[in-house]
């Protein structure tokens, strides 16, 4: 499984229930990375989608403890890691967890690589992703150049994690 993700210069992603900013090619990037393949995301993310519906042309998953929850047509619900693991195969390179952040941390034992679109300022924010900087078990595999729209400065990192050896 893969998480993405933007992120500003704190690891912000998110200020009450919306996206930092809107980066056009960071659409782009999200949309290219995803396509065909499977997203999970939290029940708030979904709703927070154009019209609350799936995204099109992939399989969209909704984790949420909400056992009531009645997801709209196209999104399959599950409310554990448990029947998460038993409709996916969390190992797989074609899954992507889309956030919000309770979702990103629930998830975080099962990333293998991590797509951030790093954007160079410091936004006001109350949701936050785990700094890979500072995190041992991540590197940076690969990185653009800086680039700029509506006056930001942001790049697309991806950070793998790195292989454990066995003792």
């Amino acid at each position: 499984m893969n998480a993405i993700l933007c992120a500003d210069n704190n690891w912000a992603i998110g200020y009450r229930g919306k996206l930092l900013c809107h980066l056009k090619e960071d659409m782009i990037f999200f949309r290219g990375c995803t396509l065909g393949k499977t997203v999970v995301m939290g029940r708030k993310t979904l709703e927070s989608l154009p019209g609350g519906r799936p995204l099109k042309d992939r399989r969209n998953i909704v984790l949420t403890r909400n056992e009531d929850y009645e997801a709209p047509e196209g999104v399959e619900v599950v409310h554990s890691l448990e029947e998460l693991e038993q409709i996916v195969d969390v190992e797989s390179p074609d899954v992507f967890s889309i956030g919000g952040a309770e979702i990103y941390a629930q998830l975080f034992k099962y990333y293998k690589n991590v797509y951030v679109t790093k954007v160079y300022r410091a936004f006001e924010a109350d949701r936050y992703f785990r700094d890979l900087d500072v995190d041992d078990d991540f590197r940076v595999v690969e990185q653009s150049k800086i680039r700029e729209e509506n006056g930001l400065r942001y790049r697309f990192l991806i950070y793998e994690k790195k292989e454990t050896e066995q003792q």
